[in-house]
């Protein structure tokens, strides 16, 4: 995010700068005349730029009027001394984003600079949906296959946030790539050469949050014979990504929260506190909205953690991604098991098509790589893909099937592959695309809600 601050108060522009690079803003300028910020507005490419009204000789006024129409996608924050309605209006008028009595809360502030940056990133991702060819991403996201136009938006969105370097989470059913997203962000953002350190949150136990989050010094425990970096440290100059984070128990996330504010931590069994500079990036499955008005997840950490949000959509909502997936696929599934299959039948494809996905594109890969395993042509035949079973099945059952919600589909689904795995919760959880603590959660909840 780079961010131009322009005022004539020599006092105003150090403690706004100053403000902002303690937030983790590091590109902020600044120009204390309106001659200067008009020339540099149009002669270089600002993100946000904050304007004092009050100036001498050309106003705050005079230089949005001069230079919005230059810089459409850049974003304006009017700050002033005066608490004037129809000024307010004139300036939103001419294209201002927001306008903001001084002296200025910092929080709000910096709330509204997100929000700023978040709509710019909104209008960039459709004006960049609209000119991409069919197959165009941008090269950071390049390991995410997709056609879609919902996705080519979300990804042209991501690439726009990931510049800020604030953190940002990411939504969505298991299996829809959250990972893949989190690495694009990580490559598009300002430190793509820096370490990318995957954690799932939910694997770590309780009694080992601190030792494996903030790291050990040798001796702190039994057992410490050697000191031992945590994730924040490993993470250091690049990307944290807190996967399934909301499965972080609620008695450790105001450890978590301390360090985003502070970026300093103490080793357990250390003495000097350690300084990070890291990208944080979450990603959650679970409706963690709903778990704040539950009390199940702190309203402060969701905020730090939440600077923007990408919520990925499940398969059955991108339908047209299938073929292009699946070639993709068999491709990386042919390389594996050493061998040549061309192509899907077109009856197999129809099969995949037409296929419900709880897994996601999780469940795709695996099932198309079962089907290479299985194939001994050059050809993915019905066959390969449980088509004979497929075949039986919907004949016996379609004239019994009944309209019902996606959550019921879901439910029968979920004892179909538990019955099919004979109760291997395990295998269950593979096949589902979804980890079997996540299984043992939707089993526990259907009782809860049966009995």
């Amino acid at each position: 995010m780079r961010i131009l601050i322009v005022d004539d108060e020599t006092i105003s522009l150090t403690s706004v700068q100053r403000i902002l690079k303690w937030r983790g803003i590091r590109d902020v300028e600044v120009c204390d005349n309106g001659k200067d910020a008009i020339k540099r507005i149009k002669e270089e490419d600002f993100d946000i730029v904050l304007l004092d009204l009050l100036m001498p000789d050309i106003d705050g006024m005079q230089v949005l009027e001069s230079t919005k129409s230059f810089r459409s996608r850049t974003e304006f924050i009017i700050l002033t001394a005066v608490d004037d309605i129809p000024t307010t209006v004139k300036a939103i008028r001419q294209g201002a984003y927001d306008y903001l009595v001084k002296p200025v809360d910092n929080e709000l502030l910096f709330l509204s600079i997100n929000r700023a940056y978040e709509r710019k990133g909104l209008l960039a991702g459709l004006s960049a949906t609209a000119s991409y060819g069919a197959n165009n991403v941008p090269e950071a996201f390049s390991a995410i296959v997709t056609r879609n136009p919902r996705m080519k938006a979300l990804i042209s969105y991501a690439q726009v946030m990931a510049r800020s370097g604030n953190p940002i989470m990411i939504t969505g059913e298991s299996g829809t790539g959250k990972e893949l997203m989190a690495r694009g962000i990580h490559l598009a953002g300002p430190a793509p050469d820096g370490p990318f350190v995957a954690v799932n949150v939910s694997a770590i136990p309780a009694t080992m949050f601190e030792s494996q989050f903030f790291g050990h010094a040798r001796g702190a425990f039994t057992g410490a014979d050697n000191s031992h970096q945590g994730f924040f440290e490993q993470a250091d100059g690049g990307t944290l990504f807190l996967d399934e984070i909301g499965e972080l128990p609620i008695g450790l996330q105001s450890k978590l929260l301390r360090v985003l504010e502070d970026k300093t931590f103490t080793p357990l069994g250390g003495i000097k506190p350690i300084l990070v500079d890291i990208r944080l990036i979450s990603a959650t499955n679970a409706n963690v909205d709903r778990a704040c008005q539950e009390g199940k997840f702190r309203i402060d950490l969701l905020y730090r953690l939440k600077s923007a949000c990408i919520c990925l959509p499940p398969l059955r909502e991108k339908k047209d991604d299938i073929p292009e997936l699946a070639l993709y696929f068999l491709q990386k599934s042919c390389e594996r098991h050493g061998k040549k299959i061309q192509n899907f039948s077109p009856e197999a494809m129809d099969i995949l098509i037409n296929k419900d996905y709880p897994g996601n594109i999780r469940e795709m890969s695996q099932i198309v790589e079962n089907a290479v395993i299985m194939a001994d042509g050059s050809t993915i035949e019905p066959v390969h893909l449980g088509g004979e079973m497929t075949s039986a099945v919907s004949s016996s059952s379609l004239s019994s099937r009944r309209l019902c919600t996606l959550k019921e589909n879901y439910d029968r689904h979920l004892s179909f592959v538990l019955n099919s795995t004979k109760g291997d919760r395990r295998e269950a959880a593979r096949i589902l695309g979804i980890t079997v603590r996540q299984l043992q959660r939707k089993l526990a909840e259907r009782k809860q809600e049966s009995g």
